[in-house]
Protein backbone atom coordinates (compact mmCIF):
# COMPACT_ATOMS: atom_id res chain seq x y z
CA UNK A 1 0.00 0.00 0.00
CA UNK A 2 2.11 3.02 1.23
CA UNK A 3 4.99 1.41 1.14
CA UNK A 4 4.52 0.16 -2.89
CA UNK A 5 6.56 2.14 -5.94
CA UNK A 6 4.43 4.69 -7.91
CA UNK A 7 2.64 3.26 -10.93
CA UNK A 8 2.76 4.61 -14.67
CA UNK A 9 -0.90 4.94 -16.15
CA UNK A 10 -2.74 5.29 -19.52
CA UNK A 11 -4.66 8.07 -19.59
CA UNK A 12 -8.60 6.35 -19.92
CA UNK A 13 -7.09 2.99 -18.46
CA UNK A 14 -8.48 0.88 -15.96
CA UNK A 15 -5.89 2.75 -13.65
CA UNK A 16 -6.22 6.23 -14.34
CA UNK A 17 -6.70 7.88 -11.20
CA UNK A 18 -7.26 11.43 -12.45
CA UNK A 19 -10.58 9.80 -14.57
CA UNK A 20 -11.76 8.01 -11.49
CA UNK A 21 -11.12 9.88 -8.19
CA UNK A 22 -11.98 13.62 -9.22
CA UNK A 23 -9.53 15.55 -6.71
CA UNK A 24 -12.52 19.01 -6.95
CA UNK A 25 -15.07 16.85 -5.71
CA UNK A 26 -12.83 14.36 -3.17
CA UNK A 27 -11.50 17.79 -1.50
CA UNK A 28 -15.13 19.11 -1.00
CA UNK A 29 -16.08 15.22 0.39
CA UNK A 30 -13.60 15.94 2.77
CA UNK A 31 -14.39 19.36 3.76
CA UNK A 32 -17.67 17.89 4.44
CA UNK A 33 -15.91 15.54 6.54
CA UNK A 34 -13.70 17.62 8.41
CA UNK A 35 -10.71 15.95 7.03
CA UNK A 36 -7.80 19.07 6.52
CA UNK A 37 -8.16 22.00 4.14
CA UNK A 38 -6.41 23.41 1.23
CA UNK A 39 -5.62 21.69 -1.88
CA UNK A 40 -4.91 18.20 -2.61
CA UNK A 41 -1.28 17.39 -3.09
CA UNK A 42 1.30 15.15 -4.70
CA UNK A 43 -1.61 12.50 -5.93
CA UNK A 44 0.14 9.50 -6.81
CA UNK A 45 -0.98 6.00 -7.58
CA UNK A 46 0.55 3.00 -5.69
CA UNK A 47 1.51 -0.36 -7.33
CA UNK A 48 0.96 -3.56 -5.55
CA UNK A 49 -2.40 -4.46 -6.94
CA UNK A 50 -3.93 -5.49 -10.55
CA UNK A 51 -7.40 -4.05 -9.96
CA UNK A 52 -8.83 -1.75 -7.20
CA UNK A 53 -6.93 1.98 -6.89
CA UNK A 54 -4.76 3.27 -4.19
CA UNK A 55 -4.04 6.61 -4.24
CA UNK A 56 -1.80 8.55 -1.67
CA UNK A 57 -1.80 12.36 -1.13
CA UNK A 58 -1.14 14.60 1.36
CA UNK A 59 -3.67 17.24 2.27
CA UNK A 60 -3.47 19.87 5.36
CA UNK A 61 -0.01 18.18 6.20
CA UNK A 62 -1.38 14.81 6.98
CA UNK A 63 -1.44 11.57 4.44
CA UNK A 64 -3.88 9.54 3.40
CA UNK A 65 -4.26 6.14 1.31
CA UNK A 66 -7.72 6.15 -1.04
CA UNK A 67 -9.02 3.12 -2.28
CA UNK A 68 -11.59 2.34 -4.71
CA UNK A 69 -12.72 0.13 -7.81
CA UNK A 70 -11.40 -0.13 -10.71
CA UNK A 71 -13.24 1.83 -13.62
CA UNK A 72 -14.83 -1.54 -14.90
CA UNK A 73 -16.86 -2.65 -12.04
CA UNK A 74 -17.50 -6.03 -10.54
CA UNK A 75 -21.23 -6.58 -9.61
CA UNK A 76 -19.88 -6.33 -6.07
CA UNK A 77 -17.06 -4.16 -5.78
CA UNK A 78 -18.99 -1.24 -4.29
CA UNK A 79 -20.02 -3.66 -1.35
CA UNK A 80 -16.82 -4.94 -1.28
CA UNK A 81 -15.49 -1.30 -0.58
CA UNK A 82 -17.96 -0.80 2.17
CA UNK A 83 -16.95 -4.41 3.83
CA UNK A 84 -13.21 -3.17 3.86
CA UNK A 85 -13.87 -0.19 5.30
CA UNK A 86 -16.57 -1.96 7.85
CA UNK A 87 -13.41 -4.38 8.97
CA UNK A 88 -11.02 -2.13 9.02
CA UNK A 89 -13.10 -0.07 11.04
CA UNK A 90 -13.61 -3.14 13.43
CA UNK A 91 -9.88 -3.90 14.41
CA UNK A 92 -9.03 -0.69 16.02
CA UNK A 93 -7.51 -1.50 19.27
CA UNK A 94 -6.90 -5.57 17.99
CA UNK A 95 -3.68 -6.99 17.86
CA UNK A 96 -4.13 -7.13 14.11
CA UNK A 97 -1.57 -5.38 11.94
CA UNK A 98 -3.68 -3.57 9.35
CA UNK A 99 -3.89 0.26 8.08
CA UNK A 100 -5.86 2.36 10.36
CA UNK A 101 -9.35 3.41 9.15
CA UNK A 102 -9.57 7.38 8.84
CA UNK A 103 -13.35 7.64 6.94
CA UNK A 104 -15.37 5.89 4.24
CA UNK A 105 -17.83 7.14 1.63
CA UNK A 106 -20.69 4.08 1.42
CA UNK A 107 -22.50 6.35 -1.50
CA UNK A 108 -21.32 5.48 -4.97
CA UNK A 109 -22.00 8.88 -6.55
CA UNK A 110 -19.82 11.35 -5.00
CA UNK A 111 -16.93 9.35 -7.06
CA UNK A 112 -18.78 7.18 -9.13
CA UNK A 113 -17.74 4.33 -6.33
CA UNK A 114 -17.98 3.84 -2.49
CA UNK A 115 -14.05 4.58 -1.13
CA UNK A 116 -12.51 5.27 2.18
CA UNK A 117 -9.58 6.49 3.23
CA UNK A 118 -7.31 5.20 5.03
CA UNK A 119 -3.34 6.32 7.39
CA UNK A 120 -0.54 5.42 4.82
CA UNK A 121 1.71 2.60 6.29
CA UNK A 122 5.32 2.69 5.90
CA UNK A 123 6.65 -0.55 5.02
CA UNK A 124 8.37 -2.45 1.73
CA UNK A 125 5.82 -5.41 0.33
CA UNK A 126 8.58 -8.53 0.25
CA UNK A 127 7.02 -9.46 -3.15
CA UNK A 128 8.42 -6.45 -5.17
CA UNK A 129 11.99 -5.75 -2.84
CA UNK A 130 14.07 -6.68 0.03
CA UNK A 131 15.98 -3.52 1.93
CA UNK A 132 19.53 -4.00 2.15
CA UNK A 133 19.51 -4.66 5.94
CA UNK A 134 17.11 -7.37 5.35
CA UNK A 135 18.28 -9.04 2.28
CA UNK A 136 22.17 -9.17 4.17
CA UNK A 137 20.46 -10.93 7.26
CA UNK A 138 18.99 -14.84 7.37
CA UNK A 139 17.95 -13.80 10.67
CA UNK A 140 16.11 -11.04 10.43
CA UNK A 141 14.13 -13.13 6.90
CA UNK A 142 13.28 -15.69 9.71
CA UNK A 143 11.44 -13.68 12.16
CA UNK A 144 9.47 -12.32 8.97
CA UNK A 145 8.41 -15.59 7.82
CA UNK A 146 7.46 -16.13 12.06
CA UNK A 147 5.83 -12.80 11.80
CA UNK A 148 3.34 -13.81 8.73
CA UNK A 149 2.37 -16.75 10.72
CA UNK A 150 1.33 -14.53 14.01
CA UNK A 151 -0.30 -11.80 12.03
CA UNK A 152 -3.17 -14.78 10.46
CA UNK A 153 -2.73 -16.34 14.26
CA UNK A 154 -4.00 -13.17 15.75
CA UNK A 155 -6.61 -12.45 13.20
CA UNK A 156 -8.22 -15.96 13.61
CA UNK A 157 -8.75 -15.15 16.90
CA UNK A 158 -10.67 -11.77 17.01
CA UNK A 159 -13.70 -12.29 18.94
CA UNK A 160 -15.59 -10.93 15.73
CA UNK A 161 -18.75 -10.95 17.66
CA UNK A 162 -17.47 -8.31 20.12
CA UNK A 163 -16.51 -5.93 17.05
CA UNK A 164 -19.91 -6.59 15.84
CA UNK A 165 -18.85 -8.18 12.74
CA UNK A 166 -20.90 -11.07 13.77
CA UNK A 167 -23.28 -10.31 10.60
CA UNK A 168 -20.06 -9.79 8.34
CA UNK A 169 -20.13 -14.04 6.52
CA UNK A 170 -22.31 -17.25 7.05
CA UNK A 171 -19.69 -19.32 8.99
CA UNK A 172 -21.99 -22.39 8.92
CA UNK A 173 -21.31 -24.88 6.07
CA UNK A 174 -18.54 -22.14 4.83
CA UNK A 175 -16.29 -25.13 4.03
CA UNK A 176 -19.08 -26.75 2.03
CA UNK A 177 -19.50 -23.83 0.22
CA UNK A 178 -15.99 -23.33 -1.34
CA UNK A 179 -15.92 -25.55 -4.31
CA UNK A 180 -19.21 -24.82 -5.73
CA UNK A 181 -18.26 -20.99 -4.88
CA UNK A 182 -15.04 -20.54 -6.97
CA UNK A 183 -16.18 -23.54 -9.33
CA UNK A 184 -18.65 -21.20 -9.88
CA UNK A 185 -16.62 -17.97 -10.44
CA UNK A 186 -14.64 -19.72 -13.22
CA UNK A 187 -17.64 -20.63 -15.06
CA UNK A 188 -18.81 -16.65 -14.64
CA UNK A 189 -15.87 -15.93 -16.85
CA UNK A 190 -17.77 -17.33 -19.96
CA UNK A 191 -19.40 -14.04 -20.00
CA UNK A 192 -16.28 -12.38 -21.31
CA UNK A 193 -15.68 -12.50 -24.71
CA UNK A 194 -12.59 -14.50 -26.15
CA UNK A 195 -11.98 -16.03 -23.00
CA UNK A 196 -10.63 -19.89 -23.77
CA UNK A 197 -12.65 -21.55 -21.28
CA UNK A 198 -11.40 -23.72 -18.59
CA UNK A 199 -10.14 -26.12 -20.97
CA UNK A 200 -6.58 -24.71 -20.80
CA UNK A 201 -6.61 -24.87 -16.53
CA UNK A 202 -5.02 -28.38 -15.71
CA UNK A 203 -6.73 -30.60 -13.20
CA UNK A 204 -9.98 -28.23 -12.39
CA UNK A 205 -12.31 -31.26 -12.12
CA UNK A 206 -10.35 -33.37 -10.44
CA UNK A 207 -8.90 -31.05 -7.85
CA UNK A 208 -12.36 -29.95 -7.40
CA UNK A 209 -13.43 -33.30 -6.46
CA UNK A 210 -10.56 -34.10 -4.08
CA UNK A 211 -11.37 -31.31 -1.96
CA UNK A 212 -14.97 -32.45 -1.67
CA UNK A 213 -13.60 -35.77 -0.48
CA UNK A 214 -11.34 -34.69 1.60
CA UNK A 215 -13.36 -32.01 3.17
CA UNK A 216 -12.45 -31.40 7.35
CA UNK A 217 -15.44 -32.16 9.31
CA UNK A 218 -15.79 -29.24 11.84
CA UNK A 219 -13.51 -26.14 12.29
CA UNK A 220 -13.97 -23.00 14.58
CA UNK A 221 -15.07 -19.78 12.67
CA UNK A 222 -13.09 -16.68 12.96
CA UNK A 223 -12.38 -13.73 10.61
CA UNK A 224 -10.49 -14.41 7.67
CA UNK A 225 -8.27 -12.11 5.43
CA UNK A 226 -8.82 -14.19 2.25
CA UNK A 227 -5.83 -13.62 0.44
CA UNK A 228 -2.73 -13.44 2.40
CA UNK A 229 0.44 -13.92 0.92
CA UNK A 230 3.49 -11.89 0.48
CA UNK A 231 2.21 -9.35 -2.27
CA UNK A 232 -0.29 -8.09 0.60
CA UNK A 233 2.05 -7.35 3.49
CA UNK A 234 3.93 -4.48 4.17
CA UNK A 235 7.07 -4.64 6.50
CA UNK A 236 8.55 -2.09 8.47
CA UNK A 237 12.01 -0.90 6.70
CA UNK A 238 13.76 -1.10 10.18
CA UNK A 239 13.45 -4.54 11.22
CA UNK A 240 11.57 -7.52 10.47
CA UNK A 241 7.90 -6.49 11.88
CA UNK A 242 5.36 -6.90 10.18
CA UNK A 243 3.75 -3.52 9.60
CA UNK A 244 -0.01 -3.99 7.84
CA UNK A 245 -1.44 -6.41 5.95
CA UNK A 246 -3.39 -4.82 3.18
CA UNK A 247 -6.45 -6.03 0.41
CA UNK A 248 -8.84 -6.93 2.47
CA UNK A 249 -11.20 -7.39 -0.99
CA UNK A 250 -11.88 -11.24 0.58
CA UNK A 251 -12.29 -10.65 4.27
CA UNK A 252 -15.10 -12.83 5.97
CA UNK A 253 -16.69 -14.81 8.33
CA UNK A 254 -15.24 -18.65 8.25
CA UNK A 255 -12.57 -21.01 9.04
CA UNK A 256 -9.20 -18.81 9.51
CA UNK A 257 -7.19 -22.10 8.14
CA UNK A 258 -7.66 -20.64 5.13
CA UNK A 259 -5.33 -17.80 5.63
CA UNK A 260 -2.91 -20.59 6.52
CA UNK A 261 -3.56 -22.08 3.22
CA UNK A 262 -3.19 -19.57 1.58
CA UNK A 263 0.14 -18.40 3.11
CA UNK A 264 1.41 -22.07 2.06
CA UNK A 265 0.22 -22.27 -0.97
CA UNK A 266 3.07 -19.67 -2.14
CA UNK A 267 5.83 -21.46 0.57
CA UNK A 268 8.45 -23.88 -0.91
CA UNK A 269 8.96 -27.33 0.53
CA UNK A 270 10.84 -27.97 3.32
CA UNK A 271 14.89 -27.79 2.11
CA UNK A 272 14.00 -25.54 -1.05
CA UNK A 273 16.36 -23.01 -1.70
CA UNK A 274 14.56 -20.59 -3.76
CA UNK A 275 11.01 -19.16 -2.39
CA UNK A 276 8.76 -16.16 -3.68
CA UNK A 277 11.19 -13.41 -2.34
CA UNK A 278 14.54 -13.15 -2.87
CA UNK A 279 16.71 -13.80 -0.92
CA UNK A 280 15.19 -16.95 0.31
CA UNK A 281 17.35 -18.36 2.54
CA UNK A 282 16.58 -17.73 6.56
CA UNK A 283 13.45 -17.84 6.06
CA UNK A 284 11.29 -20.49 8.28
CA UNK A 285 10.29 -24.04 6.36
CA UNK A 286 6.81 -24.95 5.56
CA UNK A 287 7.05 -27.46 8.47
CA UNK A 288 8.18 -24.09 10.92
CA UNK A 289 5.15 -21.78 9.85
CA UNK A 290 3.21 -24.55 10.86
CA UNK A 291 4.46 -24.79 14.42
CA UNK A 292 4.53 -21.58 14.77
CA UNK A 293 1.07 -20.76 13.83
CA UNK A 294 -0.48 -24.23 15.89
CA UNK A 295 1.55 -23.07 18.77
CA UNK A 296 0.25 -19.25 18.70
CA UNK A 297 -3.19 -20.37 18.13
CA UNK A 298 -3.51 -24.20 19.87
CA UNK A 299 -5.30 -25.06 16.58
CA UNK A 300 -4.66 -28.62 14.94
CA UNK A 301 -3.48 -28.31 11.65
CA UNK A 302 -2.81 -31.75 10.28
CA UNK A 303 -5.37 -30.71 7.55
CA UNK A 304 -2.75 -28.30 6.29
CA UNK A 305 -2.43 -29.70 2.96
CA UNK A 306 -6.12 -29.95 2.37
CA UNK A 307 -6.38 -26.29 2.75
CA UNK A 308 -3.21 -25.81 0.72
CA UNK A 309 -5.34 -27.34 -2.19
CA UNK A 310 -8.16 -25.22 -1.16
CA UNK A 311 -5.89 -21.84 -1.75
CA UNK A 312 -4.23 -23.28 -5.10
CA UNK A 313 -8.07 -23.59 -6.45
CA UNK A 314 -9.04 -20.58 -4.78
CA UNK A 315 -6.67 -18.23 -5.86
CA UNK A 316 -6.29 -19.27 -9.49
CA UNK A 317 -10.12 -19.03 -9.50
CA UNK A 318 -9.55 -15.16 -9.14
CA UNK A 319 -6.40 -14.43 -10.99
CA UNK A 320 -8.22 -16.01 -14.04
CA UNK A 321 -10.72 -13.55 -13.85
CA UNK A 322 -8.23 -10.68 -14.87
CA UNK A 323 -6.96 -12.94 -17.17
CA UNK A 324 -10.94 -13.39 -18.38
CA UNK A 325 -11.32 -9.49 -18.66
CA UNK A 326 -7.89 -8.81 -20.66
CA UNK A 327 -9.56 -11.29 -23.38
CA UNK A 328 -12.37 -9.31 -23.35
CA UNK A 329 -10.72 -5.87 -23.40
CA UNK A 330 -11.18 -5.06 -20.21
CA UNK A 331 -7.71 -5.18 -18.33
CA UNK A 332 -4.33 -4.94 -19.36
CA UNK A 333 -2.96 -7.92 -21.86
CA UNK A 334 0.53 -8.45 -20.01
CA UNK A 335 -1.36 -8.70 -16.84
CA UNK A 336 -3.54 -11.12 -17.95
CA UNK A 337 -1.03 -13.28 -19.64
CA UNK A 338 0.92 -13.26 -16.42
CA UNK A 339 -1.94 -14.01 -13.81
CA UNK A 340 -3.41 -17.04 -15.93
CA UNK A 341 0.26 -18.29 -16.19
CA UNK A 342 -0.13 -18.08 -12.41
CA UNK A 343 -2.88 -19.81 -12.28
CA UNK A 344 -2.44 -22.38 -14.47
CA UNK A 345 1.03 -22.70 -11.53
CA UNK A 346 -1.31 -23.00 -8.70
CA UNK A 347 -3.79 -25.60 -10.44
CA UNK A 348 -0.30 -27.78 -11.13
CA UNK A 349 1.06 -27.02 -7.34
CA UNK A 350 -2.68 -28.71 -6.32
CA UNK A 351 -2.46 -31.55 -8.52
CA UNK A 352 1.28 -32.51 -7.03
CA UNK A 353 -0.14 -32.04 -3.83
CA UNK A 354 -3.13 -35.01 -4.12
CA UNK A 355 -1.23 -37.19 -6.82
Amino acid sequence: MAGGGTASVVPGGDQDWAELVPLDVLSAWMDAAGLGHGPIEAPRLLTGGTQNILLRFERGGRGYVLRRPPKHLRANSNETMRREARVLAALAGTDVRHPALIAACPEEDVIGAAFYLMAPVEGFLPRDEMPALHAGDAGIRRRMGLEMADAIAALGQVDFAAKGLGDLGKADGYLARQVPRWRGQLESYAEHAGWPGMAGLPGVERIGAWLEAHRPARFRPGLIHGDFHFGNVLFSRSGPELAAMVDWELTTLGDPLVDLGGLLSGWPADGAEVGPVKPWAGFPTRGEMLARYAERTGWDVSAADWYEVLACYKIGAILEGTYARACAGKAPKATGDYLHASTVGLFERALGKIS
